[in-house]
């Protein structure tokens, strides 16, 4: 076994990995596992990341890693479109258990989150046949072409890279803090824009974060997205939630639509679905996934059967472990503490999110002005403490909270303990 210090990999990447691939740090993991990683140098990081919401139910999660190593054992791969198995039918049997809405539904699988992003869009346009695509400021799906055009922030996604996919228009987002507005008043807002510079008739899907997620993780003011999901079903569209990051007990139940009984026609999923492995899923209604023509979904690496493996063993650990009640009882900690330092720091606008989903807005004091130069501030404090976290947002100037669902009371602490210490030092 090769081992070497982050210093010396870091060296050796330069020169191997392509500069466009970003990282948050420097120093290269070499295990982990609950919430913590330790980097090849033997330093350990709080993990309020998870992998940017992926590993919910904590990295190498016991099951998860029996489930992959057995899979591995009897086949690694046949392409589910040339010789199917059992696996990949129960994945998509489970999604159509857990996702809002007591009607018939049907999955497909996928690699990424982007990509099911970009299936569900073909799957609206051919099902409805219609071309418009509503989508929001501050939202973000991915980085492929298609998604690119739905994702709102120029910079790092899509600068440079265009021109982009079109019938993409972009609608008003409700965001409390900056808005003032209420969920219903958001919305007849952003339908007043459909409605005249689109066209209802045109309109073969919204789609939409339940709550945003790179874009800020803006939470919708109560009211938004069931206006939305009402205005697309009596207008012949598709509305479609973006799961990806708010899925699987992240927001403190199994999808966040179901905080305000929004049923969506279709869902995309991946992240947290198969505890690290790459495994992504458009789940929906019934006549709506199979209105698209046999073989016109699909793709070669898409629902592996060791991804499918991992996702079964994901999806029952958060069962046995209930991970939704501790989606709950992180954010419950997370918010207490950090509305004790918005009432200590008058940098931090707003304390918001739902379950383990937390951010807090910074701006300059007394202003809504967005302050990016004191969060990357922080932010690089905090890691050199020794704790990962992450920043978001349109003007980069918020903080979101992911540690996995089974970080311990002790990490928890240790990690908000270092976070003020890091406002203290810079705020």
């Amino acid at each position: 076994m090769i081992v070497s210090t982050s210093s010396e990999i870091h060296a050796r990447r330069t020169g191997a990995v392509a500069r466009g691939v970003g990282s948050v740090l420097s120093s290269y993991v070499d295990r982990a596992s609950g919430g913590t990683l330790t980097d090849v140098d033997g330093r350990e990081w709080i993990d309020f990341a998870a992998g940017i919401a992926v590993t919910n139910v904590g990295n190498s999660a016991p099951a998860v890693v029996a489930a992959v190593r057995e899979q591995v054992e009897r086949f690694t791969h046949t392409c589910f479109m040339v010789t199917p198995y059992e696996s990949y039918v129960a994945v998509c049997e489970q999604l159509n258990s857990l996702t809002p809405g007591g009607f018939e539904k049907r999955s497909a699988l996928f690699n990424s989150g982007a990509e099911a992003v970009e299936n569900a869009v073909k799957i609206a346009r051919y099902a409805t046949g219609r071309q418009a695509v509503i989508v929001f400021e501050h939202g973000y799906h991915g980085r492929t072409n298609l998604t690119m055009a739905l994702t709102a922030k120029n910079m790092p996604y899509k600068h440079g890279f265009g021109p982009f996919a079109p019938e993409v228009y972009r609608a008003p987002m409700s965001y409390p803090l900056r808005d003032g507005l209420t969920g219903e008043q958001a919305a007849a807002r952003a339908i007043d824009v459909i409605t005249t510079q689109v066209g209802a008739q045109n309109v073969a899907a919204i789609v939409i974060e339940p709550i945003q997620g790179e874009g800020g993780f803006v939470v919708p003011a109560p009211g938004f997205l069931p206006a939305l999901a009402s205005w697309a079903s009596a207008n012949g569209a598709l509305f479609v939630a973006d799961e990806i990051q708010t899925g699987f007990c992240r927001t403190g139940d199994w999808f966040a639509s179901e905080h305000e009984q929004v049923v969506p026609d279709l869902i995309t999923t991946a992240k947290g679905i198969a505890g690290g492995l790459p495994l992504a899923a458009v789940t929906g209604r019934a006549e709506v996934m199979d209105a698209v023509h046999v073989g016109g979904l699909g793709g070669t690496y898409g629902g592996n059967p060791i991804a499918c493996a991992a996702a079964l063993a994901s999806i029952e650990t958060m069962r046995e472990l209930d991970l939704a009640a501790a989606a709950r009882r992180i954010g419950g900690v997370l918010t207490e503490r950090l509305t004790t330092l918005a009432d200590k720091y008058p940098q931090i606008a707003q304390v918001r999110g739902r379950g383990a989903m937390i951010a807090i807005e910074l701006t300059k004091p007394g202003t809504l002005d967005p302050d990016p130069i004191l969060t990357g501030a922080v932010n690089k404090v905090c890691h050199a403490a020794g704790l990962l976290t992450l920043t978001c947002g349109t003007w980069g100037n918020v903080f979101r909270f992911l540690p996995p669902l089974v970080i311990s009371d002790d990490e928890l602490d240790r990690g908000l303990t270092i976070l003020d210490q890091a406002l203290a030092t810079t705020a």
